[in-house]
């Protein structure tokens, strides 16, 4: 037996869609059993929890279960998980992916499984593809991280078998990145198999370099002016963003793969980060104003000093540009004055250089990526 404790499983919908409707109208004819009649009876009254009551006296390898209900079992008999593991559904954000995911969690809590939820993943429909597209698919990437992060990655694996098959792309790729086993059920297999190791790579060190652009992107649905980081802008992050015209300029969003690239070595670093940062400062001075022929704004000099204070490897920091006309997103960056933050809350923009401790390229890019996870806790 593995030491799979959690199992993440994806939800589609032919059981309320295809499965149940087609019993419903074979029960008609009087040539179902005793147990389909009960089924098909819950089915036609919407009585989800006693549906789910009458499909547990039903045998769980039965096709008319569904694909999710199949594979689980399957994962039992073949020793994948253990009796009565947790269960996190994450369900499409429809009518019948809400009551399957509802149907799915009173099954297996009455088969005895602990802890059972059931998630929904927002903008994870399929009458609207753009929305699909830019935030269903990217809230599934986060859904399976956070739930991963939740309950360790050792503890942890994924059923990609119910839902849209995009999704199963989605599922495999976490699990190459976080090192989690990622199984899948064809309807026409017996039984259900395990994808094998790739050797997949992907770049600590542009992620740690490029965390505030992620970081902006991950945040925010709407897409983002590309101009906000020319600057900084590398050329190996094509592949994790969308780009698109919007009133003759060019903006950027974070595509479902950036989504799990920004996810899987923000959980990385997070763990590593006490072998990557710099040392400890040994003295710390206070922030300073040297941008000439401006007076201190207070609300820059407020964050320099809790910015000086929240990382202990920071030694001081001080302004080296000003615009009062020039919004920004506010992020950290290696820049031409080293480590600096780009720091923003209105119309105005100012430009920060961080002197640390830092010694060598790893720990610089280690301080930025400190830097940017502490501004968006």
């Amino acid at each position: 037996m593995m030491n799979t404790q959690h199992l993440i499983c994806t939800v589609g919908t032919s059981l309320f869609v295809t499965n149940l409707p087609r019993l419903d109208e074979q029960s008609s004819g009087a040539s179902v059993s005793t147990d389909e009649a009960a089924v098909a009876r819950a089915w036609r009254c919407h009585d989800w929890p006693s549906l789910a009551q009458a499909m547990r006296c039903l045998p769980p390898n039965r096709r008319l279960l569904g694909a999710e209900i199949n594979s689980i079992q399957s994962m039992l008999d073949r020793q994948f998980i253990p009796d009565a593991c947790g269960l996190t559904f994450l369900h499409s954000d429809t009518a019948d992916g809400k009551n399957t995911a509802s149907v799915l969690r009173d099954y297996f809590v009455g088969r005895g499984f602990a802890p059972v939820t059931a998630v929904v993943v927002p903008g994870l429909r399929d009458d609207n593809p753009r929305l699909f597209r830019t935030e269903g698919l990217r809230n599934l990437a986060r859904l399976i991280c956070r739930t991963i992060h939740d309950y360790g990655p050792e503890q942890c694996a994924i059923n990609a078998t119910g839902g849209y098959k995009a999704q199963i792309a989605i599922a495999v790729l976490i699990g190459q990145a976080l090192s989690v086993p990622v199984y899948y059920m064809h309807e026409r297999f017996a039984e259900v198999i395990d994808f094998p190791p790739m050797p997949v790579a992907m770049d600590f060190t542009l992620w740690m370099t490029t965390s505030g652009i992620l970081w902006r992107l991950s945040r925010d649905t709407q897409p983002q002016p590309a101009a906000d980081f020319s600057e900084e802008w590398d050329e190996r992050l094509e592949p994790l963003v969308n780009r698109e015209m919007i009133d003759g300029a060019e903006y950027l969003e974070l595509s479902p793969v950036g989504q799990i690239f920004h996810e899987t070595f923000t959980e990385r670093f997070r763990r590593m980060a006490p072998e990557l940062l710099p040392p400890k400062a040994t003295r710390k001075k206070p922030p300073r104003w040297e941008t000439g022929g401006l007076r201190a704004h207070p609300e820059i000099l407020a964050f320099m000093e809790r910015l000086t204070a929240a990382a202990d490897f920071v030694e001081s920091c001080a302004t080296v540009y000003f615009n009062p006309d020039l919004p920004n997103p506010t992020r950290f960056r290696l820049g031409s004055h080293g480590i600096e933050a780009v720091f923003s809350a209105g119309t105005w923009t100012v430009r920060i250089r961080v002197d640390t401790t830092a010694e060598g390229d790893i720990q610089r890019r280690a301080a930025v990526a400190w830097l940017n996870d502490w501004l968006n806790r």
